[in-house]
Parts: structure tokens; sequence; C-alpha cells
């Protein structure tokens, strides 16, 4: 009939995780029970987040003198109660060891000692009760502590027994004589002649509703109600038992079954099945352990001045329902202690992190105690406390704000065609691109003139193509990068810029060979012509298109999210796939580049009127400077400006290659045409007017 202690155990490690009380003192009785209570409940509150500051053992109360001098001797490990930060204490004990806390409580002024003002929480055991000597002891320091009572409730006609019990019923009754007696501190004795009573004598009508609520209560009890039961639970198991064995007739000595005589443990087997509902109206059975099957209130206790007592329910524990539905407290009907203001009690072993901090531990400290230091980058804490212990990342479309105190969501970031990055580059790309254009149609129209003739004029078709398509193959690098703009972008312009370097490298080779043919007896003139110039273009291409065919048929490049380079942008690009066939594709072009200015720069004197080898080697250091400032300028950057470097250094050079090798043909083919005819070219030996 008595309660498992551990159902309070659990409740009590709940409530103070409602509360948010991590740091508590905990105070035992001196005893065996004492002892066990304590290995019990410290790992069980460690294992939930909670610390206890101290561990005060309470003295047995035996006798008032042995316990008083045992309180002396020991006052100063008991002065841990009025200095320790912790604002809750967890007691554990029965009444006789709440007189010595009392005591405790009571002495405490004569020592210079504050008053004491925390939150007492106590197991079912705790009861307030204070004996006749201790009216006086005021217990403010109680006042809203909060209990673990058993279950109970109101019998039928028990208040209207308690108004009638008087001292009278039994002379032989000594217990309420005494307690008569001392209560209402009066005399139950007729006084004698002439001797002087020191105290009045009792009228035996004194009304035990008029005592305050620390000497007696109207009420009935948890430990009462489950006495209570427990004779209803016995009764009903004797009646039971005695309805079987009147079934059976059993007959010992001839004579009917005595049932006087039965044994203990005969009542087991119905006791444990009995099933009933009390006067009060609740139901009384046990469980498949044979425990009663009950629940516990919790009480706020509300102690005034005068001595009365109010307890108040404001929460209830039911071991049998699932964990997170057992706790029920309305925390609106506590009342806390008065140095509170009715304010919820803290009670930790430091502040708690604010959000964008996590908790750090103190070096030899408990775990409960802690420094608070900011998250780390890319980290956030969303909450105040205890529980952030470390701090969280974010998810991959998400970022910390800058308190990193939430994640908010990631700014999509990719060079597109309509912020004015990308707009200024598609104005540049078509410009560029009409450029080329207009200069292909102005060879194309003075196709039969001598400065387009020399130094083969299909090379300059294919070199003004290829710039075209140069210029146009950066819009495959603006807007979102898709699965087929990703397999294109840099194969398509290392192909492309492969060929125009090519058809420049072919240029300067004709050049060499033509002057060198030139001289009267040379063996060069068979490897003069087209054939040549073919071969250079379409082996050089072919080199690097096989170096692009390699790298798509093995890791080719892919759409591609990037959250890590730029806090709080989500960067769509496109994945290389093979950093090692990127490095390839673009060494291979500036290995054409630069034997191209190599040999453009030895041929740049050689005697022709339109020698091509000066503006290809101005080119192709305008080429060569670009690109290797594109490099640094490249790793460098990160997102839509690392692609926007690139498309800048793509029109750069390529507007470098226009510029230098045909604007001064333009300019003769437009507003020089005098110089563009064959006395021009016969003013000079050598040439390439053979071509």
């Amino acid at each position: 009939m008595v309660p498992n202690e551990t159902y309070q155990h659990m409740g009590i490690v709940q409530l103070l995780q409602h509360f948010g009380w991590t740091w508590i003192g905990l105070l035992a009785v001196d005893d065996d029970r004492g002892d066990r209570f304590l290995q019990t409940i410290v790992p069980m509150l460690s294992q939930n987040g909670i610390c206890s500051d101290f561990i005060v053992r309470l003295p047995k109360w035996n006798y008032l003198d042995e316990i008083l001098n045992r309180v002396l001797q020991q006052w100063e490990y008991y002065e841990v109660l009025f200095d320790r930060k912790a604002n809750v204490y967890f007691v554990y004990g029965e009444p006789p060891s709440f007189q010595g806390l009392r005591l405790l409580l009571f002495l405490a002024p004569f020592f210079k000692l504050p008053p004491l003002g925390k939150v007492w929480v106590v197991t079912s055991h705790w009861d307030f009760e204070s004996l006749s000597v201790q009216k006086i002891w005021d217990i403010q320091a109680f006042h809203g502590s909060i209990s673990f009572t058993v279950h109970s409730n109101q019998p039928v006609g028990f208040q209207r027994f308690i108004q009638m019990v008087k001292p009278s019923w039994s002379k032989y009754d000594g217990f309420i004589q005494d307690f008569w007696e001392q209560t209402f501190n009066c005399s139950l004795k007729m006084p004698k002649e002439n001797k002087v009573e020191e105290k009045k004598t009792c009228t035996g009508e004194e009304k035990l509703e008029s005592l305050p609520g620390i000497l007696f209560e109207m009420n009935m009890v948890g430990h009462s109600y489950n006495v209570y039961n427990a004779v209803y639970a016995v009764a009903h198991a004797l009646h039971d038992l005695y309805k079987s064995y009147s079934r059976h007739r059993r007959m010992v000595d001839g004579r009917k079954y005595a049932f006087q005589k039965v044994q203990p443990w005969q009542v087991h087997h119905f006791l444990k099945h009995i099933v009933f509902n009390n006067s009060a109206g609740d139901s009384v059975y046990f469980d498949e352990n044979r425990e009663l099957v009950t629940a516990f209130d919790v009480t706020n206790w509300m102690i005034f001045p005068n001595g009365s007592v109010v307890r108040m329910k404001v929460g209830s524990l039911k071991p049998q329902v699932p964990p997170a539905k057992q706790l029920t407290i309305n925390d609106d009907q506590i009342t806390w202690h008065p140095c509170f203001n009715q304010v919820l009690p803290i009670s930790v072993c430091n502040d708690n992190c604010y959000p964008g901090y996590s908790r750090k531990k103190k070096e030899g400290e408990k775990f409960c105690c802690y420094d608070c230091s900011q998250c780390p980058e890319g980290k956030i804490s969303y909450q105040k406390g205890r529980n952030m212990d470390n701090c969280v990342s974010c998810q991959a479309d998400q970022h910390p704000n800058n308190d990193q105190t939430r994640c908010i969501p990631r700014v999509i970031s990719y060079l597109s065609y309509k912020e004015d990055l990308g707009i200024l580059l598609v104005i540049l790309a078509i410009s560029f691109s009409l450029i080329t254009t207009l200069v292909l149609g102005t060879f194309v129209k003075y196709k039969d003139t001598p400065i387009v003739k020399a130094n083969n004029r299909t090379l300059t078709y294919i070199l003004l193509v290829s710039l075209l398509l140069c210029f146009l193959c950066s819009f495959l690098f603006i807007g979102q990068p898709g699965k087929v703009t990703c397999l294109l972008r840099q194969t398509a312009f290392g192909i492309i810029f492969s060929l125009a370097l090519s058809s420049v490298l072919t240029k300067t080779i004709t050049v060499v060979l033509a002057f060198i043919a030139t001289k009267p007896g040379s063996k060069m003139r068979k490897w003069v012509g087209k054939g040549l110039s073919n071969f250079i273009v379409l082996a050089c291409s072919f080199i690097q298109a096989g170096i692009c065919t390699l790298w798509l048929s093995t890791s080719p490049p892919f759409p591609d999210i990037d959250i890590h380079s730029l806090s709080g942008e989500m960067i769509l690009e496109c994945n290389e796939g093979s950093a090692t066939m990127l490095y390839c594709a673009f060494g291979y072009m500036g290995i054409l580049s630069i034997v191209s200015f190599i040999m453009a720069f030895f041929a740049r004197k050689l005697p022709d009127t339109f020698n091509e080898a000066k503006f290809i080697t101005f080119s192709m250091l305008v080429f060569c400077s670009v690109w290797l400032s594109f490099v640094p300028t490249y790793l460098s950057t990160k997102g839509k400006y690392m692609v926007a470097v690139e498309i800048f250094s793509i029109l750069s050079s390529s507007a470098g290659l226009l510029g230098c090798i045909f604007s001064p043909k333009c300019y003769i083919i437009v507003l020089r045409p005098e110089m563009n005819t064959r006395q021009q070219l016969s003013r000079r030996q050598g040439g390439n007017e053979r071509l």
C-alpha cells in the first residue's frame, strides 16, 4: 500500500527539469535510508543534467538535548544552507527529520545568519507537523514549498467525525488525552485541594478546527488516506476469502472450517486481485508487481504567520502514463517564497548562455558550471540556455544570421543576365561580335585586294570566325548553369580558342617560311603552300579536341552547388569534374600562345610590306599578359565574380588578337586604299604575294 519511492524520485527530476533548476542542494536524513536515497538520486540527477551544490545530512530527532548538542557541534557544516548559490533544496526524510531542520532554522538568528529564502522540494514522507513546544517557532522559511504527496481524498463523513472527537471517548486512550493536553495547553486532571495548578483545566469541549494547521489539519492527508485504503483492501480480501471458503464448505476435524484461523499468506492471492471504489470515489487496485496503482499530488504549501497552513494542489504525477504526460503542473497557481517576488526562482550554477553562444565546461567544476563561448563561424545556437552544449550547423540551403541565433535562407548566386555585371559583359560580347562580323565582312568584300590575299586569306577567315565564336562562347558562362552549358563551357572555349591560336601560329610560320623560300636555292619552297597551313591548323586543333574528348568521357563537368566559398550564398556553378584535364586544356593553349609569340618575335623584322609578324608579336604579348594576370585573379575570387573574370579574360584576349592583327589592315583597306595595291607590294623584296 506504500507507493514506490522510485516514482517520486523520477517525478522530482521531471519537476526540476520543468522549472529549469539544474543547481540544487540535497538534504537527507543521516541514517541508512538517507544513504540509499543519495546513492539513487545523485546518479539520476546527473543523468538528467542536474548537479548538487552541496549535500547536508540532517540529524535524526531522538532527544532534544542530544540533537541540540549535535547541531551545535557541527554548526559550521550546516552553515552551507545559508551561503550557497542554489535556490532549490531537495529534502529527503521523515517527520522526525523535519524537526531537526526546524531546529537549525530556529537557531540561525542566534548566529546572525540571514533569513533563508529558498524553494523546498520534499517527498511524500515529509510533513510540516509541529510539536506543541514548537508552536512559537516561525516556519515562514517553508512558505512556497513544493511536495509530492500521495494522492488523497476526503472520505464521506471524515470531517464530521473529526469534529466529534473528544478526550472523554476513552479514559484509557492515552494518545488522545496527551494530544489534547499538549495541543490546547491545558490539563484533563482535576486540581487537588490546596495546590495551585500552572495549567488551566481542559473543558473537553475545545474545538480541533480552531488549531493552526502546523498542529492539526482537518483534512485527511496522504499517509492517513493510505491507511484508510489499506484497511478496506484487507477487508475486501478477507471478504473474498470468506466467500471462497463458504462455497467449498471445507471441513476440518468434522466441523466447518473456522474462518478466524486464516493465515496471512492466504490473503495474498485475494489481495492482489481486489478492485473497489472507496467512499471518496477513488479506485483501489494493484498492478502486476503488486504495487498500489496511485498518483501523486504536487502540493504547494502556504504557511502564514498565524500558523495556519494551506495546501494547494498545483499538479499531479501519474507514473502509469507515458513519460511525456506523467507530470502536469499549473505554474500560475504556485505561490513562491516572498523573497522571489512571485517570479519563477532561478537555481543554476551560472547564468544561461544567450543565443549565439554555447556552453564551455569549466575546468575542475561540475558539468552544470560552464562559461559561455560564442559559436564558431557557420554555426548557431537558437535558444537561451542550458540545453545548448554545442552550436549546431544550419541546413545546406541556409546560413547563420549575423548574431548566429537562427538560420536564414542562403542567397542563390550566379552570374545572371539581369544584373549589372552580366548586362555589361553581354554588351561587350555582342559589341565585339558585331565588330568581328564587320571585319569579316570587310575582308570578304575586299577579298581580291593584295592586303587580304597576303598571309593566306583562308587562315584570315578561319581566325576571324574563331574569334567571333570566342566572343559568342562567353554567353555559355552567363546565366544559371545547366547540364549542357557545363559540358560546353570550357571544352567549346578550349577548342575554339585553340583554333584561333593555331591560325595565328600558322600565320607566323607562313611568314617565316615565305621569307626563307625567297632566298636563291632555298629548298623550303616545296613546303610553302596551303597544304602545310591546313595541316598545322588541323593538327593543333585536333590535339585540343582530343584533350576535351578525353575530359568529357572520363570526368565531365556537371552543375554543382557551392555553399562553402561565400558566407550566406549558395553558388550555382559548374564543377569541372577533373581539375587535371582543365589544367591540360589551358596549358595547351598556353603552349600555343608562347610558341606563336616566340616565332613572331623573331620574325617581326623580316622585310615585307604586309608582314603580320610584328602585329602577331604584339597581339601575343597582350594575350599572354591577359592570361597571366587571369590565373591569380581567378584563384582569388569566388562565385559569380570568378566566372566574370574568365569571361573578361576571354573577351579581352580575343579583342587583343582582333585589334592588334586586323586593325592595321582595316585601316589600310578602308582609309588608305592607295596602299592596298600591287605597286606598293613590289617596292620591297620578298613578301607573301606568292601565296
